[in-house]
């Protein structure tokens, strides 16, 4: 392990004084942490990161606000520590960081050129994810919004691609413009995905490669007068709550595995720390899930009357309705709804008012701190016992073991 050279000066800036191993403890590891803080999944990586160290052993840690494109770090090549965990963007920093010989654990996937090993989500994973989420809601028609200036983009897209076509069914792609972050351009590029979205068959379920892109999307489908999830159902990627919640109606998302890939990191790191050899094979980890927001809690079917019956469901489940309330809003007998939803999407009018009941549970348990008692009244059950056991019985696992796996 490497030990700390004498300092040429006992006057540091607040960043160099950070990175000075201690004299007195050096056989506590120093490591860096070049993880952006201004993301949802660079934070869950550092809880991850957190979680190991408070379990597992003692580090003198370096981290300071961070945004993903921040600068390389004027430091790194003066520094004598023992280890780097990285969300590495631009190839002069991976140069960098090769340059100074550390043990490092690279977390984001890339086309650049280095030789970290690389711990991460399973891309790949997550494009048949939103494909059978839009399957399973009799959707038959389907798009994908990407963009493709990073390996993990294309994987995403790639594999949604590839589900949907072993389903039988063909995808129109539309790739977003590289420079539709600036103003001028970003209106240019609204009313071209706006066109886009009017010419798709409806219904249509469109996954977006990122959240940012599903957030665009949905404004997209604003300016078109275009109905979500009626007319266009969406799930972005990485289930960043701002945006998510920002975006209009609730975007849902794919959910990654943060805290736990920043544990494994932090695992694989100290490892490599200690002599161990660099694993040849990505070290990759399943996306958690789809939380389910407004954007795609559809069911797709060609009856009207069945249509706005589960419209109705979606709308007002949480409101405590019963199935005779459904009945007073679409002109079908309970005899036929009960048929004829069974027949369409396989499940009773009451059924289905749980399963949504069920879904807005889980969306509260992973995105807030509210108690059970509040979840149970917010979704229109009457008691949290009854809330409980019905959330096991259907979804396999208690609402606290349900929210410590989210979190």
């Amino acid at each position: 392990m490497k030990t700390a050279e004498a300092p040429a000066s006992l006057c540091y800036s607040v960043a160099e004084f950070a990175l000075v191993p201690s004299m007195t403890r050096s056989s506590i590891p120093h490591v860096a942490l070049l993880i952006e803080t201004s993301r949802s999944h660079g934070r869950g990586l550092l809880n991850g990161i957190r979680q190991f160290i408070a379990e597992n052993e003692e580090w003198s840690v370096f981290m300071m606000p961070r945004s993903l494109d921040s600068q390389v770090p004027e430091w790194i090549s003066r520094w004598k520590g023992d280890g780097i965990l990285s969300r590495t963007i631009s190839q002069e920093m991976a140069d960098a960081i090769t340059a100074s010989g550390i043990p490092t654990v690279e977390l984001r996937s890339t086309k650049l050129k280095h030789e970290f090993p690389f711990l991460g989500i399973d891309n790949r994973a997550m494009g048949q994810l939103v494909a059978e989420h839009f399957l399973e809601r009799g959707i038959r028609h389907f798009g994908v919004y990407e963009i493709g200036i990073e390996v993990y983009f294309e994987e995403r897209r790639d594999n949604y691609v590839q589900t949907i076509q072993n389903a039988g069914y063909e995808v129109s792609v539309l790739s977003a413009s590289e420079d539709s972050e600036t103003p001028r351009e970003w209106e240019k590029h609204q009313e071209q995905m706006a066109n886009w979205l009017r010419g798709l068959p409806k219904p249509v379920g469109v996954m977006a490669c990122t959240d940012q892109l599903g957030f665009w999307l949905l404004d997209a489908c604003e300016r078109a007068g275009i109905s979500v999830p009626d007319e266009v159902a969406v799930v972005g990627v990485e289930n960043d709550e701002i945006l998510c919640m920002m975006a209009r109606p609730p975007l849902s998302s794919v959910a990654f595995n943060s805290t736990r890939i920043g544990y494994e990191a932090a695992a694989l790191l100290s490892r490599l720390m200690k002599g161990e050899p660099i694993p040849k094979e990505p070290y990759l980890i399943n996306p958690l899930g789809i939380v389910t927001r407004q954007s795609s809690d559809v069911m797709a079917v060609d009856n009207p009357e069945l249509a706005l019956a589960l419209r109705f469901i979606r709308e007002n489940a949480c409101k405590g309705i019963q199935v005779t309330d459904i009945l007073k809003s679409v002109p079908l007998s309970r005899t036929a709804l009960e048929r004829q939803m069974k027949a369409a999407i396989g499940r009773s009018p009451k059924s289905e008012i749980i399963r949504t009941q069920l879904e807005r549970a889980k969306e509260l348990l992973a995105s807030t701190d509210l108690s059970l008692a509040q979840i149970t009244q917010k979704i229109g059950f009457r008691h949290a016992q009854h809330f409980s056991t019905m959330f096991k019985g259907k979804i396999g696992e208690t609402p606290g073991e349900f929210r410590a796996k989210m979190h």
